[in-house]
């Protein structure tokens, strides 16, 4: 079977499996947040925190307790990581923790997790104590994702609404997807993953005789529980250094397609969500195809550039396998590149850095459309709304009318809060670029040239719109970076929610406008096609600068 083919199966096997669990697990997700009933342990969680299940909360105060609960999570968290030696030191590391994880690393990884990113300045299984992984890293990768799907909710709250300033309650929404959504859908990867040969142990590791007749210790860990919430929750830490390219974390082929569809599932099914939210399933199928245009394309083109293997060398090598693993050829190692950059994933099963200019360039631009191809848990859905609201505007502003979208009307209060939240994350990713170039810090990188330029470039991408991932041919652990792209990432998450929440609240005062014969169809081929053109005008009007000076400069 040739690669191409191989490659195609895989692809094509992932859309059916996409598909089937669009309708079940999108209908369960409408159950879950829609439902009004609380079991006893959600009760008993309601108690703890003083909270009653049965008040709802305006967009403002629904914003402060997303913001509460963020801040509360990011000082433990650093407590946390700045405390492990004193708490279940296994493994017991030789070096000391301000030897390992120094303040600045602590902040920027306490920031990473809650806010979805996951961007790892450091190396998982010399750093982090077991016990870190588990009830420090794993923790956040549940709730930071649980956060994404209650703000997404919220929205979409806003426009099932009539006439109300309530969107919910963020604490049974938090707690009801993380219990109900989150916790089942991992235990039952997990126990795959472990099926597949994943680690999941709580030994301090094993020391081996190599065939040279040298001692190599290998760490073991909690690592299956940890892959499984990792891809489900689009968060992508690895508890090892080269995260979903190492054996212990992804050992064959199957469990690679296995952790691609966990990242894909979530983010896929949500438009059915927002389709039985607005009691129109058309709409949800609107926003889906959307989405799976932009997704495909890029899976194709991400391929193509890869499996062409343009360059001096991978033409004289017949294949640009440098930094791809054996076990998963290239053309899964580039399909699980755009995978996992179309979320807010992060997790990588290659080394991105090491691909053709081209070929890398996609992962860059995938992460600049926003991250709503699908995007990550929740944000991808929120994000995608946005731009179906900033559409609609365009489409108004055409033909001379109010624009509408899903009963409500789209005015300055609306327009102010879209255009806000789409501005923001380039704002962040072009500041810190001439930031680390005009200050010199781009010089801690091993690359010059248009390549280091993208190295910069990819760095702040990915930190600002919470992704996790990186070119990785870049020194980033020192003081300068750690806080700089640390500040990217609170930015990026937490600003753009705001604008969101905002706009939820303004949607759910209005009362319900009728259509009409001026009224823009928004579940037509028309309207899907036009969501598709400016999510690519608006980036490419944004950041095709950036993009001529870097990957487009070293491939051309």
């Amino acid at each position: 079977m040739s690669t191409t083919t191989a490659g195609a199966i895989f692809v094509l096997s992932l859309i059916a499996a996409l598909a089937v669990a669009y309708r079940y697990l999108g209908d369960y997700m409408f159950r879950v947040v829609d439902g009004e009933r609380h079991s006893r342990v959600e009760r008993g969680v309601y108690r703890v925190l003083g909270v009653d299940p049965g008040a709802e909360q305006s967009w403002g105060v629904y914003a402060r307790s997303v913001l509460a609960f963020s801040l509360i999570s990011i000082l433990g968290l650093f407590a946390f990581l700045r405390l492990q030696d004193l708490i279940f030191k296994v493994p017991d590391f030789a070096t000391p923790i301000n030897e390992r994880v120094f303040p600045h690393l602590a902040w920027n990884t306490a920031v990473s997790f809650v806010t979805n990113t996951n961007w790892q300045a450091y190396s998982g299984e010399a750093a982090m104590t077991h016990f870190v992984q588990m009830a420090g890293l794993a923790v956040q990768n549940f709730v930071s994702a649980a956060v994404g799907i209650a703000v997404a909710v919220a929205l979409v709250r806003g426009f099932a609404r009539r006439k109300s300033e309530q969107l919910g309650n963020f604490w049974v929404d938090l707690t009801r997807i993380t219990l109900r959504i989150l916790l089942p859908l991992a235990v039952v990867a997990a126990v795959v993953l472990v099926a597949g040969g994943v680690v999941q142990n709580l030994t301090d590791g094993t020391t081996l005789s190599t065939l040279t007749g040298a001692q190599q210790h290998i760490t073991g860990g909690p690592v299956a529980s940890q892959e499984a919430i990792k891809e489900l929750g689009t968060n992508g830490g690895g508890f090892y250094n080269v995260n979903s390219a190492h054996p212990f974390e992804n050992p064959t082929a199957w469990t690679d397609w296995l952790e691609v569809f966990l990242l894909l599932v979530i983010p896929f099914s949500l438009p059915r969500v927002f389709g039985r939210m607005v009691k129109d399933n058309r709409q949800g199928y609107a926003i889906l195809a959307v989405m799976g245009i932009i997704a495909v394309a890029s899976i194709v083109l991400t391929n193509v550039f890869e499996l062409g293997h343009a360059g001096t060398v991978p033409q004289a090598l017949g294949a640009a396998l440098e930094g791809k693993d054996v076990r998963f050829g290239v053309s899964n190692s580039a399909t699980f590149a755009a995978a996992t950059t179309l979320t807010s994933t992060g997790a990588v099963n290659s080394f991105h850095d090491s691909y053709t200019a081209l070929g890398g360039m996609m992962p860059i631009v995938n992460m600049m459309l926003g991250e709503v191809a699908p995007g990550g848990v929740g944000s991808g859905l929120y994000g995608m709304l946005v731009i179906a609201v900033i559409t609609v505007f365009v489409a108004g502003l055409m033909v001379g009318r109010t624009p509408e979208y899903i009963g409500k009307k789209i005015g300055a209060r609306e327009i102010k809060f879209a255009s806000m939240y789409f501005l923001i994350t380039p704002a962040l990713v072009l500041i810190g670029v001439a930031a680390a170039m005009a200050t010199g810090n781009w010089q801690t990188q091993a690359n010059v040239g248009p390549h280091g330029f993208s190295e910069v470039v990819y760095a702040f991408t990915s930190a600002a719109n919470n992704n996790g991932s990186a070119f990785a041919g870049i020194t980033v652990n020192t003081p300068w970076w750690d806080t700089a792209l640390g500040l990217a990432m609170l930015l990026g998450r937490f600003l753009p929610l705001i604008f969101v929440l905002g706009l939820a609240g303004s949607l759910a005062r209005q009362k319900a406008v009728p259509a009409s014969a001026g009224t823009l169809p928004t579940h037509r081929p028309l309207f899907v096609g036009m969501v598709v053109g400016v999510v690519v005008i608006l980036v490419a009007l944004t950041f095709l600068p950036a993009l001529a000076l870097g990957p487009l400069a070293e491939g051309l």
